[in-house]
């Protein structure tokens, strides 16, 4: 049984002898104006695709004056005193300060939608317009056609209603826009929101001065026949121009966010005052007619909008985009200062990278060996998780507070100063040629960066994790990695008989959402101004002294975030075989140092008699998974940056050309420091 049915299209002739004799065209049944769009509503959206085009219905009803009467008579009736004051303040607008909270509700009115009173004009945008993407097709209908079709069914534009000015148009929109601006100062004013813009503090709002202009504009309205001002009107140019001002305290305080961080409560509040003030800009110009062709040309203008603003009522993904935004330009922020220090320019750079991923491989090498000493603990799958997450944690922790380098640390850390690099060469006025050249330059230097630090991780993990096993187990006297031990340890490096690729590709996801997570509490620490908490909170100054408070607050401020993220990293690969296992799937992390010191281990199990094969699987499985780490986590990171500055992702094409063309012209800048690279 076919559960939905697909609504068959009639020809126009058979819609409006339906409509004509079977219907009572003076009621307000929406049943001939649901049929009718769908005529028209395209079948799918094709490439390349004509726009649509409604000449067939102007030429029938040039034909049939009868049902052209019957039409005109139809469509006042459906649209008569229908309000729409809610469309204009809150269809598109956020309503929640809370993301998560506005993200569930719009996709439970995504899948159940919210049915307004039936006298409303939502309501019958629901029933006629229900399709998100119907306003895309009805903007491109040619304004000609619609104009000819106002005048061929005599219809009224939103400013005729001279009998009843209560129920016009006009007074929904000045409702609406006055509506908008209360909402707008009363959240304008919340703490949260005015500590974003302290260069406005003994400032009178504009916004206040926008709401009393406006009054005088509606007194003017009222008075008017037509329900409206003119375009030169002073009153209404001094509102067009305290609107901009109420426009720039909001950027103001996003730019803000560089300097005193953002909460995504604050991002969602500043958002939604935008969204209300782009709501104003575009209903505002619909109060200033100058000619009888702005009538209805303002009147075409709003009827589309208003399909517009109903059919996107409920878009999840533009809600996403907007709202992380500003909340991943601060976290790459911070990625990207922090980004800087991992790529090397200089042979002196290299030389201190190398030296300070040989401290990370040495750590990475007890760390290797502790986790198969946990691994023996009689524990359950969940005290396995904690321990080995705890052994990740803290000497990641160690590693970070010690100087040293985990190789694949860096490409979370570098692509967002690499799109920052990107960003600044969009806005200079160079050529392609030149821009995309620069950015070859510096990913040369990041990829050397980043092989080098393979290079000491790797070649210092490896007999780090060969003495400590030998020494150990001469110490305890029995084996601590058996044949069977061994064998998993080396098969699991196999790129062809294991999930190695994978597992590498999870920990690059997991190498992502640590640099996210430093980022977030940088900025958080920021935004919370946890520098100056700390550094006069009373008790500490009292038991640290003021010095003390003030040193205590400065470490906080600049190491926390990075405490922070590699326990975390910590956690998410201890924990992930153990989640694997409980949810019957097979999820592993693989990664580059600690492949290296594995295979060591291995290799001791065996007693170095597993032959060539697996030892050649071995080498080219760490390669693979310090590759697949690097690109997963680089991508992701990259992508996230790229977000943040609004940088289409069309440009990534050209800049990996570019590097490629460096490639073939410098390959060895690549690998190692060279002269002019």
């Amino acid at each position: 049984m076919q559960l939905f049915r697909k609504r068959k299209k009639k020809k126009l002739d058979e819609l409006f002898d339906a409509f004509y004799y079977e219907a009572d065209y003076t009621s307000n049944n929406l049943e001939f104006l649901v049929d009718l769009v769908a005529h028209f509503r395209p079948e799918k959206k094709e490439k390349n695709q004509p726009p649509v085009s409604i000449q067939p219905l102007l030429d029938y009803l040039q034909e049939n004056a009868v049902k052209r009467y019957a039409m005109s008579v139809y469509l006042r009736n459906v649209f008569q005193n229908r309000k729409f004051t809610s469309i204009l303040t809150d269809s598109g607008i956020i309503r929640d300060a809370y993301f998560i909270r506005e993200v569930r509700e719009r996709l439970a009115s995504k899948i159940l939608p919210e049915q307004p009173e039936p006298d409303t004009l939502q309501f019958l945008l629901n029933q006629v317009f229900y399709k998100q993407k119907d306003f895309e097709w009805i903007q491109e209908i040619s304004i000609l056609e619609i104009n000819e079709l106002i005048v061929l069914l005599d219809l009224d534009t939103i400013y005729d209603n001279e009998e009843d000015s209560s129920n016009s148009a006009i007074t929904e929109i000045v409702s609406g826009i006055s509506l908008l601006i209360q909402r707008i100062s009363g959240r304008a004013l919340e703490q949260d929101v005015l500590i974003m813009v302290p260069e406005y503090e003994n400032v009178q709002s504009p916004f206040e001065s926008f709401e009393k202009k406006l009054d005088v504009i509606i007194t003017k309205i009222v008075r008017q026949r037509n329900f409206s001002v003119s375009g030169t009107d002073p009153d209404y140019l001094d509102l067009v121009e305290l609107l901009k001002g109420c426009h720039q305290i909001i950027n103001t305080a996003f730019d803000n966010s560089a300097k005193f961080g953002i909460s995504l409560r604050v991002n969602q509040s500043l958002l939604r005052i935008r969204q209300q003030l782009f709501r104003i800009d575009a209903l505002l110009p619909l109060l200033a007619i100058d000619s009888d062709e702005d009538k209805r040309d303002n009147s075409i203008y709003l009827t589309i909008k208003l399909i517009k603003y109903n059919c996107r009522k409920n878009n999840i993904r533009r809600l996403m985009l907007d709202s992380t935004q500003t909340i991943a330009y601060e976290v790459t922020q911070h990625t990207a200062k922090t980004g800087e220090h991992y790529i090397t320019e200089s042979k002196k750079e290299y030389m201190h990278m190398l030296l300070t991923a040989m401290g990370g491989g040495l750590i990475v090498g007890f760390l290797c060996l502790f986790k198969v000493v946990l691994g023996k603990a009689g524990v359950s799958d969940f005290g396995h998780a904690f321990l080995y997450s705890m052994n990740y944690a803290f000497g990641f922790i160690l590693i970070y507070l010690l100087g040293f380098t985990l190789a694949t640390k860096q490409p979370a850390m570098t692509a967002a100063a690499i799109v920052k690099s990107i960003e600044g060469g969009l806005s200079d006025s160079v050529n392609d040629a030149d821009r995309h050249r620069s950015f070859a330059i510096l990913f040369s230097h990041l990829f050397r960066s980043q092989f080098i630090a393979f290079v000491g991780n790797v070649f210092v993990a490896f007999p780090v994790a060969l003495v400590l096993i030998w020494s150990l187990q001469g110490v305890v006297g029995f084996q601590i990695v058996n044949q069977h031990k061994s064998d998993v340890l080396l098969t699991d490096l196999n790129p062809i008989e294991s999930w190695a690729i994978l597992h590498a590709a999870i920990a690059g996801v997991f190498l992502f959402l640590s640099g996210i997570i430093s980022g977030s509490i940088s900025n958080k620490i920021k935004h919370k101004k946890i520098y100056n908490r700390i550094k006069e909170h009373p008790i500490l100054k009292i038991s640290l002294g003021k010095e003390g408070a003030k040193s205590f607050a400065t470490w906080i401020e600049a190491k926390w975030a990075g405490v922070a993220s590699n326990f975390w990293f910590g956690v998410f690969l201890g924990s992930t075989a153990s989640i694997g296992i409980f949810l019957g799937l097979n999820l592993d992390i693989r990664h580059i140092t600690f492949a290296a010191g594995n295979m060591a281990l291995g290799l001791f199990g065996g007693d170095f008699h597993s032959g060539w094969y697996p030892i050649l699987m071995g080498i080219l499985g760490i390669g693979m998974i310090g590759f697949v780490n690097f690109i997963v986590s680089f991508a992701l990171s990259l992508w996230l940056a790229l977000r943040s500055r609004d940088i289409p992702l069309s440009e990534v094409k050209y800049l990996f050309h570019s590097v490629w063309l460096y490639f073939r012209h410098k390959p060895i800048s690549f690998f190692f420091p060279v002269k002019n690279s």
